[in-house]
């Protein structure tokens, strides 16, 4: 333990300028997420065009790829909480049913297979599938935050847990730290979103009534 605690220490000490500025522009957008605030999205084009450069450098290229994914879906993103509203009201929480769900988790499992296959074999690729598996079930999730589907709070927790693994292993301890404070957000994202959501259902009760 202390021989981890103390690789840890080093990695924070040798942490660059740009994933400090990357992680806390990753902060401001998911704090900015959670109230649902517009400028989450310009938080996010700034700290995701700094990473995609810094895992191409390590060689977590799914993650790189999986950032500048990120940076097309904050415009993306951007566009739909400003354009896709009425007036003043902000755009509503929406759930989906339980079989989109399973059609879309065995989707990406495919994909995650083979990708991570392809990865393993043709390219010097650390942690193929692991990576895999957090970048395709991202690419999802973060379609799902624009269109602010309530579940999405659910898939980032486990994006979050295995993602801390793999920023360990690589020598990112601030964004693996970034990254813990992530899933405990993702819990609060949730019960905050789940509240909304409800009182949306109840505010749309009482208009029917």
């Amino acid at each position: 333990m202390s021989d981890f605690f103390k690789q840890f220490v080093e990695q924070l000490i040798a942490t660059s300028i740009a994933e400090w500025v990357a992680v806390i522009l990753a902060v401001v957008y998911l704090l900015l997420a959670i109230k649902e605030h517009i400028g989450c999205w310009l938080a996010a084009f700034f700290s995701t065009a700094i990473y995609s450069v810094l895992f191409f450098d390590v060689n977590l290229y799914m993650e790189s790829v999986l950032n500048i994914y990120y940076l097309v879906m904050a415009i993306y993103g951007y566009y739909q909480w400003r354009y896709k509203t009425q007036g003043e009201i902000i755009k509503p929480i929406i759930k989906w049913p339980v079989s989109w769900h399973l059609k879309l988790i065995i989707g990406i499992l495919i994909l995650v297979i083979a990708s991570g296959w392809l990865l393993e074999n043709y390219t010097d690729q650390d942690f193929a599938y692991l990576d895999s598996l957090t970048t395709w079930f991202a690419i999802a999730t973060t379609y799902m935050v624009a269109k602010k589907v309530l579940e999405n709070w659910i898939y980032w927790i486990v994006i979050d847990s295995v993602s801390i693994f793999i920023y360990l292993q690589k020598g990112f301890a601030l964004t693996a730290v970034l990254f813990v404070s992530y899933l405990l957000l993702a819990f609060i994202g949730w019960l905050k979103w789940k509240q909304r959501y409800e009182k949306q259902i109840e505010s749309t009760s009482l208009v029917a009534t």
